[in-house]
């Protein structure tokens, strides 16, 4: 085992402990906040469902994406793809969301899911209640996320600080 360089000082417990800690608070993050790019992918599935004509369609989607996927369906050829423009517009900003959540910014949280609680809404007006409960478990999810960032900025302030604090 090589001995460190002069003036190089091995990491205390303390600090091996922050970094393991912190690792376990990313992966959390990065967990909680894979809704955003699932709801956006499997919005998609179903827009492509909806153009097809098939008569199937996840519960995952997007209230909003159904919408579009209708008054698509009503214009004709021209509205499909409008409707792909759209939709996959919709879902990019989704997986913005997922992007910057998974990094710890609480904005994107927060704006990802007031706009998905809206969604939900747009669903209880289209009376799909096994859409709406699914996206009350998916804001549940999400929520986990944003209740790790407190310790998240607490850790990174003791990373740049040198110290650790047990504190809330």
């Amino acid at each position: 085992m090589a001995s460190p360089a002069l003036g190089v000082s091995q990491p205390s417990a303390n600090q091996s402990d922050l970094a393991a800690q912190k690792l376990q608070v990313l992966q959390a993050l990065k967990g909680s906040s894979s809704w955003f790019v699932t709801i956006a992918g499997l919005s998609i599935v179903n827009s492509i469902l909806a153009m097809t004509g098939a008569n199937v369609q996840f519960i995952f989607g997007l209230g909003l994406t159904q919408i579009v996927d209708a008054l698509a369906h009503e214009s004709g050829g021209a509205g499909i793809v409008l409707d792909l423009i759209i939709n996959c517009m919709i879902a990019g900003v989704f997986v913005l969301f997922w992007k910057f959540a998974r990094t710890g910014a609480k904005w994107a949280f927060f704006a990802g899911m007031g706009l998905y609680v809206v969604d939900a809404l747009i669903l209880l007006a289209l009376k799909d209640f096994l859409s709406v409960a699914f996206h009350g478990w998916a804001f549940y999810r999400m929520y986990s996320g944003v209740k790790l960032l407190p310790a998240l900025e607490r850790m990174n302030r003791a990373a740049a600080n040198g110290t650790i604090s047990s504190s809330n």
